[in-house]
């Protein structure tokens, strides 16, 4: 059974901005991109075979292994040039 996603609530208070309004928009738009909400909506736009769904999630599983091996092994490699 999938796991229901607590609703996002981005809020950005003109305080914490101190009232620049490009800079409210800025962070507006970090917050939704963390949150993941455009990427929900577009998915949700167009009906995804089951199928595809898992395929496509195998696929971005094995891209971010892939990307968390590279970051190791650069980790690793900057450990072995100070030594």
């Amino acid at each position: 059974m999938a796991k229901k996603k607590a609703k996002a609530n981005v809020i950005v208070k003109s305080s914490e901005c101190r009232g620049n309004n490009e800079i409210m928009i800025r962070k507006f738009l970090k917050k939704v991109k963390k949150e993941k909400l455009i990427e929900e909506i577009k998915s949700r736009k167009e009906y995804k075979k089951p199928s595809e769904a898992k395929k496509e999630k195998r696929l971005k599983a094995e891209r971010l292994r892939a990307k968390e091996e590279r970051k190791r092994i650069r980790a690793e490699e900057r450990r072995n040039r100070n030594k």
